[in-house]
């Protein structure tokens, strides 16, 4: 019990259920939660064996098994719901429900649109998405097909689609569903349930199985979720439950904090600690996420399940709240301060860009390219379902095998080569994401030799094996770029919430109180990620030129200064008014970011030397193996396609393109005019080496 606060303490001392663990950000719930279960193996009140912590993540379930280890009860049993669910259900199958076991599916779509194309509806792959959706929804509200549009009246949800047709939808899913005998997540946790309630004995091998439960996160809980839960328990109360009224942001996906807050009520008798210590946040980002949720209004959570947090930690540098002209001002910005941020010692992995919704990622993927910092974007497939890790996990699994001894890391490099893992980066984003995934893995050999200079192979392969159990995937030496609710769970030392206006956040169709109060709830989790530098920032234009008609978040009432002063006064960079980019072509005006870089529409042609386009990337490939970086670092593909078609003489000429930064220029400037004047790489790579001392 050493290193617990006393809050922390009292929570693990707290052995019998039912208590209520009330955990604002950064206070230490796992760690307290993790050493109450401990010390109540430890001091016999439950066998290890009959525990069962409850997650919504296989990452945070991890991560709990591995504390529960160190601390001496390594059988505790942690799991997310379906992960419980499937268990249970695969090893009663046969004697509760009969016959071929169903083929479990992870994704909706491809049934959904089935279905739609049965009602004779044609919808697009988004539409679909949306569709697939709101299934689920209905489906963890107990919501069926028949009832379907009453209950979005009642809840004043807006459906994809008329209701009536989302209804047929929903109803011709279900039944393809159990024609092919599919069984989807919420089906599973419905069936689980359904069977311990209709069958007394497998109830009782359950419930004897399990006395002690834990569930984390229970302000994300949905009514699926809570009636598995009853079930499990049965007429018990030793339950445990952990969380935060304040960070409830997937109520749109049914998740509600009242059965966090009715706990009370449901259990008079029950014991309640506040976990109030933030020991992740600086004072200064603590004042401004107190503040934000002071201001909450009367969709938000009771007072009384508030958290005001407590800085633990010495005081930082204050948060920055900037205006810019237009959304490329300000991701040129801040890009350009990730840049100070990284040159001052920050880690770009401790470095996260966060937005509303993940459109917003394109901007910053362009800014950040173009200021040569490397980046990954969180939210894309997770790391071990991509087909390029799927296949080195096998080629590695099968060579651990036949381990001659050699070293580990040179084994690993070897293996990877033919799976795309070249010592230059290659061109183009899904390659050189492919090419990142590799070298994730490779540098991840090199961390674990680094730690265990004696690991073979075949402990390198079972620690990815552990990690891909857990989705504890290798860090990329790289910003984040991702949308406040993938960053749920996340931290990092510096934070940039950017595009906070009014219409994206608050999103636009926020219209109820409480759907506003869910935007204030997703706006306290984004600045509860920073553990030192905040820096939030909004434009009051989407593009240059255009009309300056947006405005500041409301969140940032109260926040930022009362009469904020354009981004330029406060020393940051501010376009100038005409700057207007115009094709150099047809003279329209250039709105997007990849026609904005090359000079001209898209679709207007422009002649340009293919020889010289080729030196150039040639030229790229060999700085970024020789500086070990990406090769969209040194320059985009959009970036050498404009020079090619420019030609620039001078200095002058090649400043005026865009992705051509003052950084750049004065970096690699000579060798890019020397290749337009006709020098071949090799000449440029000469002269270089001549000049370097």
């Amino acid at each position: 019990m050493r290193g617990l606060d006393p809050e922390q303490l009292e929570a693990a001392r707290s052995v019998r259920g039912p208590v209520c663990i009330l955990a604002g950000a950064g206070t230490g719930k796992t760690r307290a939660i993790t050493h109450r279960i401990a010390y109540a193996v430890a001091t016999g009140v439950v066998p290890e064996q009959q525990v069962l912590a409850v997650t919504f993540t296989t990452r945070a379930a991890g991560e709990m098994r591995g504390r529960l280890r160190a601390l001496g009860a390594p059988r505790v049993q942690a799991r997310t719901f379906h992960a419980a669910a499937l268990r249970q259900l695969s090893y009663f199958w046969a004697d509760a429900v009969g016959g071929p076991r169903p083929t479990l599916i992870d994704s909706k779509i491809r049934t959904v649109a089935s279905a739609a194309r049965s009602c004779g509806f044609q919808v697009d792959r988004s539409e679909l998405r949306d569709l697939a959706t709101e299934i689920e929804w209905a489906k963890v509200t107990q919501t069926r097909p028949v009832d379907y549009e009453n209950t979005v009246a009642k809840e004043g949800r807006t459906p994809p689609m008329p209701p009536r047709d989302v209804a047929r939808v929903y109803e011709a899913y279900e039944e393809l569903r159990s024609e092919h005998n599919l069984l989807d997540f919420e089906s599973m946790l419905e069936l689980t349930a359904a069977m311990i309630h209709e069958r007394p004995d497998i109830a009782e091998r359950i419930r004897s199985q399990y006395r002690y439960f834990v569930v984390d996160e229970f302000q994300d809980v949905n009514p699926l979720q809570k009636l598995l839960l009853d079930a499990w328990l049965g007429d018990r109360d030793d339950i445990c439950v952990v969380g935060d009224p304040s960070q409830t942001i997937y109520t749109f996906a049914g998740a509600t904090p009242a059965y966090l807050t009715g706990f009370r009520e449901a259990y008079p008798h029950a014991t309640f600690v506040r976990l109030v210590r933030d020991y992740r946040s600086t004072p200064q980002v603590v004042r401004v996420a107190n503040t934000v949720l002071r201001a909450a209004g009367s969709g938000a959570a009771p007072r009384e399940h508030r958290i005001e947090l407590v800085a633990q930690r010495p005081d930082g540098p204050e948060p920055s709240y900037t205006e810019y002209d237009d959304e490329p001002a300000e991701a040129t910005s801040v890009a350009g301060k990730i840049s100070a941020l990284i040159d001052s010692g920050v880690p770009a992995r401790e470095i996260a860009v966060l937005f509303r919704t993940n459109a917003q990622s394109a901007a910053y993927e362009q800014a950040l390219g173009d200021a040569g910092v490397p980046y990954t974007v969180r939210g894309a497939a997770q790391f071990f379902d991509r087909p390029e890790i799927r296949a080195a996990l096998h080629t590695l699994h099968g060579a651990a095998r036949g381990d001659d001894g050699a070293p580990m890391v040179a084994t690993v490099r070897h293996l990877l080569q033919p799976l795309g893992l070249t010592e230059q980066p290659p061109e183009g984003r899904q390659a050189r994401e492919k090419w990142e995934s590799l070298a994730a893995l490779a540098q991840l050999a090199e961390d674990v030799a680094a730690q265990r200079p004696g690991a073979g192979l075949a402990d390198f392969v079972a620690e990815l094996q552990a990690r891909a159990a857990t989705e504890h995937a290798p860090g990329f030496e790289g910003v984040t770029l991702a949308s406040l609710h993938a960053a749920k769970g996340l931290e990092w030392d510096a934070v940039f919430l950017v595009g906070l206006t009014e219409g994206m956040l608050p999103i636009v169709y926020a219209e109820t109180p409480e759907q506003v109060e869910e935007e204030r709830r997703l706006f306290y989790v984004g600045v509860t990620r920073a553990r030192e530098h905040l820096h939030m920032s909004w434009s009051l234009a989407r593009s240059p030129g255009g009309r300056r008609t947006r405005k500041p978040s409301r969140f940032l009432d109260g926040l930022r200064p009362e009469s904020p002063s354009p981004a330029g006064r406060r020393g940051e960079p501010r376009r100038r008014k005409d700057r207007v980019l115009r094709c150099r072509v047809c003279g329209a005006t250039l709105l997007e970011a990849a026609e904005r870089k090359l000079g001209r529409c898209l679709d207007c042609p422009s002649p340009y030397d293919e020889e010289l386009l080729e030196r150039l990337r040639q030229w790229r490939r060999e700085v970024s193996a020789a500086q070990k970086v990406p090769a969209y670092v040194v320059f985009t593909d959009a970036t050498l396609q404009a020079i090619a078609e420019q030609e620039p003489p001078d200095t002058a000429q090649l400043a005026r393109i865009s992705g051509v930064g003052e950084a750049k220029l004065k970096r690699y400037g000579e060798a890019i005019l020397a290749l337009c004047a006709g020098a071949t790489p090799e000449q440029v790579s000469k002269a270089d080496r001549e000049e370097t001392p």
